[in-house]
């Protein structure tokens, strides 16, 4: 393979900025816009045999190539950490002389905002709950009941799914920052299909990439205000209604829309940090008034249990117990599909804001520290739900079997101020999907520019407000539940695409250490002599 070219953008005059002030790429973004308003239209017209549909697919998939998605999911993994180990852990994104755009602090929490803190506040009491009553590893209900549970909860929320945002992540920004490609998803397959990737196969692989993630956070979106709508009942009587869910859309919306005008630094990475220190502050006072040395205990334990039965759990696939199996296929293999479908969002958005790092930092950073931090934050409220149900008064595990949205605020009602919890809950819920639907906007306009890195601020405003409004239409006609089913189905589409994004890489790595790597063996020992290839600067 010869040295990559450097290339403005993907499309040519074509994407230059139009009588509207847009910079687009004219298939992407175009084909991207008329697939999702195509299917919310069909949705809403067939809100019942449209979910029926997809959750078919879904089964289907599920049946059929669970077995890819669990081997995908550790060969991911084991690839981002051997070359975490590896000599190109050297190379630095965007070249040797490449500083960092961000403050660590400032990285970490964009980057654990965009990835999953969602998640974490939704499902950190609700899941473990789940396993200990529905446990496939034993009996249920009964003290290794709950540590199977917290073992499962750390196998979703851990090492594998951020193997595969680390993947498409360092792919994203080595091609793009380092070998000066733009900054799309299509760049990381050029050592593959070289000029092929500005036709229809890019323009695929793009379109795939904004319409899943697109569909991705305007689900979520939805769930969240759901969960704010069922605290806000809760808590003050406040009935769930559409009008009510639409008002909380409008404001996160809003809220988004306006962060993602103030851009990276004022805006996302601001938001980022206020988040984190709410969470945190949430975290704590539960720790606090919690059952203290309970928890810190079952820490440690946790991480304990979880890494020894690793190896075993990662490539358990229900194989032996034919048609009596199927709880992997609503929990991991659903969980897998969902991070590889939002790869492409996440991965973007910590590629855009990791230039400076080598290969190394990167790959450190982003398996070990928002995995620590989540795992912390998962015993602390899965751990102190849990000793509810051993230990106290056991009325979570009913919460969770009722009403999911609900569970949270059913556990801070045991311990002080739970009104005032309940509501820091309620704004942190807010918040991390503002900064999800900011981040998302951001990337979307990024892709269907491209490859742009900083497109003209009307077009975020466009992609952010059509998150909300396809977050409105459908969870007012019902059909979030087939939304949610679609995008987890571009999962198997995508694992295909991330096994070839794999060997493309390692082909552009073993590229640019050949031309670079004595500049490389310099930096990380200054003691070794060595002088920069003639024409190995960009």
């Amino acid at each position: 393979m010869s040295k990559m070219p450097k290339i403005a953008r993907f499309g040519g005059k074509r994407d230059e900025t139009n009588a509207l002030g847009m910079i687009v790429h004219p298939v992407v973004f175009y084909a991207s816009a008329a697939i999702i308003m195509a299917i919310v239209f069909l949705t809403v017209l067939n809100t019942k045999q449209v979910e029926s549909l997809f959750s078919t697919i879904q089964a289907g998939m599920s049946d059929r190539f669970g077995w890819l998605y669990i081997l995908a999911m550790n060969i991911f993994l084991g690839y981002v950490v051997f070359l975490g180990f590896s000599r190109y852990g050297k190379i630095r994104l965007g070249g040797p002389d490449a500083k960092p755009d961000f403050g660590v602090w400032g990285w970490f929490a964009m980057l654990f905002s965009a990835g999953m803190g969602i998640g974490l506040l939704f499902f950190g009491v609700a899941e473990p709950i789940y396993h200990y009553n529905n446990n496939p590893l034993g009996p249920d209900g009964n003290i290794q009941a709950a540590k199977d549970a917290m073992t499962l909860t750390f196998f979703h929320w851990g090492l594998h799914a951020w193997g595969v945002y680390a993947l498409v992540g360092l792919s994203l920004a080595f091609f793009g920052f380092t070998l000066n490609l733009p900054l799309t998803i299509r760049s990381a397959f050029y050592p593959l299909i070289g000029d092929r990737v500005r036709g229809w196969m890019g323009n695929s692989i793009d379109t795939l990439a904004v319409v899943a993630t697109l569909f991705g956070v305007a689900t979520s979106l939805g769930l969240g205000v759901q969960q704010v709508s069922a605290g806000l009942e809760h808590i003050f009587g406040i009935e769930q209604s559409s009008m009510v869910l639409m008002l909380l859309i409008a404001i996160v919306t809003g809220m988004a829309t306006i962060s993602v005008v103030l851009g990276l630094d004022a805006g996302i990475q601001q938001l980022s940090k206020l988040n984190i220190v709410l969470a945190g502050l949430l975290m704590l006072f539960l720790l606090v008034v919690g059952p203290t040395l309970f928890l810190l205990d079952n820490f440690v334990q946790n991480i304990g249990n979880y890494l020894q039965r690793l190896p075993s759990i990662s490539f358990w696939s229900e194989g032996l117990q034919g048609e009596d199996g199927g709880w992997q296929n609503g929990w991991t293999i659903f969980y897998w599909a969902w991070w590889i479908a939002w790869s492409p969002f996440v991965g973007m958005f910590i590629a855009r804001i990791s230039r400076g790092r080598t290969i190394r930092e990167f790959i450190t950073g982003v398996l070990l520290v928002p995995v620590i931090v989540s795992f912390f934050w998962l015993t602390v409220f899965g751990d102190t739900a849990l000793y509810n149900e051993l230990f106290g008064a056991g009325t979570i595990a009913a919460a969770v079997g009722e009403n999911i949205d609900t569970s949270i605020y059913v556990l801070f009602e045991g311990y002080p101020l739970a009104v005032v919890t309940s509501i820091l809950a309620m704004i942190v819920v807010i918040v991390f999907f503002v900064t999800s639907s900011d981040s998302g906007s951001f990337v979307i306009d990024i892709i269907s520019s491209g490859g742009h890195e900083n497109p003209p601020v009307g077009q975020r405003v466009f992609w952010a407000i059509l998150e909300g409004v396809v977050a409105a239409v459908l969870l007012v006609a019902g059909g979030l539940g087939a939304l949610q089913t679609a995008s987890i189905t571009a999962g198997l589409p995508f694992t295909i695409i991330l096994l070839l994004m794999c060997w493309s890489l390692l082909l552009g790595l073993r590229t640019e250490w050949k031309t670079r790597g004595s500049v490389y063996e310099m930096q990380a020992d200054p003691t070794v002599d060595a002088e920069e290839p003639a024409g190995s600067r960009r």
